[in-house]
């Protein structure tokens, strides 16, 4: 559309200019005729009159100039005579010839010249649009990513709404179990192309035992979901609900590396080099400042490495394991619509700070947060009042770190892990200070093969 508008803008005054143009020649051209007929009156005005036939003695008539002063109308009389007016016929006639000529000359020059022109730049504009419409369609073209009619309209609106009965054929009819909590079972789901999907479906079999405030906090949750919408969240790809039977499901993203736990405590598991750990912490960081920074900001409720997942090519995946924690509880179904349900209070976003903290030191230790024994944390405050050094707690899985980049993470652990929750920095700060040392891009943080699961979310109805 800007394009459009400036080529348009270019034309209007291009057109205005050739116009002027030729409205200056017309009245050019009928100025050159007006100026031959005076001039012919002016010669006409010269020539002498004739004699009278009769012999009567007549005194001499002044001669006649044709530039008459004001002062002589006696003279401007006499000049109007019979003959000197058949005398001025012929040549008014051929002054009246040229003009007309010379004004179709002036069309004939309208016709071939400036209707051409215009008609070429006009046309030159229209070609213009129909191009540069061509392009704007060529970028957005729905099936270009692959996205079926109602997956494109899902596209536009948020994410879709989609039918238990495909869903249940995609997980087997709900027996690829992976893990069953008293308020809902997550199940794991395959799409006809081969693309994973987690499926969480809450306990409730009867709409009878489903309040009025699960079902608000249902929707709330779904919307704040959608609100997120980060590439380092395990984000949701649709919902199910239906009455008969009741169902009230939401389906997410399933990353397929196993969870960051499952990498720094649980043997067999492939090990993290010093890189990999790197980039996994700038993913969560990254992925905590924009949840901090919506409006209003969203504060992650529990941040842990059971609940960072990663990608084929090792990209964190942060989920969230209260999608139904907080919608269902057990006394609901009393109808008591008045209570406060939350289990525990909101989450701040100082918690968060803390959080990342703790887990940075997890990372780079491969050690328990917290143990019966000990805090990491206060074990980590011992190793550098006696060695001076972090390097004595590193993980023993790793061959090789940096020496400067590990000094950074440290520092950060400091400042997250502070008592006062308002003397912590914002992720922004943490961000800035990290990404000046190891370099990592939100874009390098990201999945690199990372699907775009609408296009193949193929369970959707039609």
């Amino acid at each position: 559309m800007g394009k459009r508008l400036k080529y348009g803008a270019l034309l209007v005054p291009l057109i205005l200019l050739l116009l002027n143009y030729e409205c200056s020649s017309l009245n050019f051209e009928d100025g050159n005729s007006q100026r031959l007929l005076a001039q012919q009156k002016n010669i006409e005005a010269n020539v002498p009159p004739k004699p009278p036939k009769d012999n009567t003695s007549h005194s001499p008539l002044p001669r006649i100039t044709g530039t008459l002063p004001p002062s002589s109308p006696h003279i401007q009389e006499t000049n109007t005579t019979a003959n000197s007016t058949e005398a001025a016929q012929v040549p008014a006639t051929q002054a009246t010839n040229v003009g007309t000529a010379s004004s179709e000359n002036s069309r004939n020059w309208v016709y071939f010249v400036i209707i051409p022109v215009v008609g070429l730049l006009v046309g030159s504009l229209a070609c213009m649009v129909l191009v540069s419409r061509k392009k704007g369609v060529a970028t957005i073209r729905p099936w270009r990513t692959g996205l079926s009619g109602p997956l494109r309209h899902a596209f536009v609106t948020g994410v879709p709404k989609l039918n238990r009965v495909e869903i249940e054929a995609a997980c087997e009819e709900f027996s690829n179990i992976v893990v069953a909590y008293p308020e809902y079972t997550v199940f794991k789901g395959t799409l006809s192309s081969g693309v994973e999907v987690s499926v969480a479906s809450t306990t409730v079999t009867s709409a009878n035992d489903w309040s009025k405030t699960s079902e608000m906090c249902f929707r709330n949750k779904i919307e704040m979901l959608m609100r997120i919408n980060h590439k380092n969240f395990v984000n949701l790809l649709g919902y199910c609900e239906e009455e008969v039977p009741f169902t009230r499901i939401m389906v997410f993203e399933y990353p397929t590396n196993g969870s960051l736990f499952e990498h720094l405590h649980v043997e067999g598991n492939e090990p993290l080099h010093w890189h990999m750990r790197m980039r996994i912490i700038m993913g969560i960081a990254y992925y905590l400042q924009h949840i901090h920074e919506l409006e209003p900001s969203i504060a992650h409720p529990v941040l842990n490495s059971s609940l960072i997942f990663l990608t084929e090519d090792f990209a964190a995946k942060v989920s969230e394991d209260r999608v139904w924690k907080e919608v269902i509880r057990k006394d609901k179904a009393l109808g008591n619509e008045n209570n406060d349900y939350s289990e525990e209070k909101a989450v701040d976003v100082k918690n968060n700070i803390y959080s990342f903290g703790m887990l940075l030191l997890e990372i780079i230790t491969g050690r328990l947060p917290y143990s019966d024994e000990f805090s990491l944390l206060n074990l980590a405050l011992e190793c550098i009042k006696e060695t001076g050094s972090i390097t004595p707690l590193l993980d023993p899985a790793l061959r090789s770190h940096k020496p400067q980049e590990l000094d950074v993470i440290w520092e950060v652990i400091q400042e997250c892990t502070r008592i006062n929750p308002q003397e912590r920095p914002k992720m922004s700060e943490i961000n800035t200070k990290l990404r000046e040392v190891l370099a990592i891009s939100p874009e390098i943080a990201s999945p690199r093969h990372s699907p775009l699961w609408w296009a193949e979310l193929e369970i959707l109805s039609a």
